[in-house]
């Protein structure tokens, strides 16, 4: 029988035990709050403050005792950074067990355990919902319910479908307009070419016949009258 005998046992043996409270000791330093059964938190609470109060003296050899307890040397420099000196006034009770509803399931008993100067964050605000505004509706279109729809939609696509072979007759008259003009364009272009080589032609024509009575006029028969004449005027000089 375990008469007198100190200690919850917690359905473990020593080594898992132990490792259970080193690992919720430092958690709690950690976070500074944790929820937990009941029995747990109170087997913790001791050990906890025991660590919190090494980190009041601030000295190396307390330093190294509570480091072969808390597993996270992160959580050592806290508690002699921090915590320690926030509780420096403080000459013990450090931790505050608050209990909670019992836990679905097996309702085992639950409590908070927290440090005495803990302040919950509050609740972050939740920002406002936007809402797109509403779309306005088609002018064709109307309220459901009001009455039949409007036949002005449909007759849309037809409107459309007439006006597109429309589009397509006149593209090739378009096409044969612009080939007929093209021969027309050329045509008026040759044509003052063909006008000007006519009105050269009569101003040749009239420069030759002026040519041509000098040419017949210097006949051989001239030329040696010529001659004579010249031989003659030599003689008398």
């Amino acid at each position: 029988m375990r008469h007198r005998v100190s200690g919850r046992h917690l359905g473990r043996d020593t080594a898992h035990r132990r490792s259970l409270y080193r690992n919720l000791v430092t958690d709690l330093l950690h976070y500074e709050r944790i929820t937990t059964t009941e029995a747990k938190a109170k087997e913790i609470r001791g050990m906890a403050e025991r660590i919190i109060t090494l980190g009041r003296k601030g000295d190396l050899h307390s330093r190294r005792q509570a480091s072969r307890f808390v597993l996270d040397k992160n959580v050592v420099k806290k508690v002699f950074d921090e915590i320690g000196p926030r509780m420096k006034d403080r000459p013990g009770g450090y931790l505050r067990i608050t209990s909670l509803e019992p836990r679905k399931g097996d309702g085992a008993k639950m409590a908070a355990i927290e440090l005495v100067d803990f302040v919950e964050a509050g609740p972050t605000e939740r920002p406002e919902r936007v809402t797109a505004p509403a779309s306005a509706a088609p002018a064709g279109a109307t309220v459901a319910g009001a009455g039949e729809p409007t036949a002005a939609a449909p007759q849309e696509p037809a409107a459309e479908a007439e006006e597109a072979p429309e589009d397509s007759v006149e593209a090739p008259a378009v096409e044969e307009t612009a080939e007929e003009e093209a021969p027309e364009a050329t045509a008026t272009a040759e044509a003052p070419e063909e006008e000007q080589q006519e009105a050269e032609t009569p101003a040749e024509a009239a420069a030759e016949e002026e040519l041509a009575p000098e040419a017949e006029a210097e006949s051989p028969a001239d030329v040696d009258a010529e001659a004579e004449e010249d031989d003659e005027g030599e003689k008398q000089s």
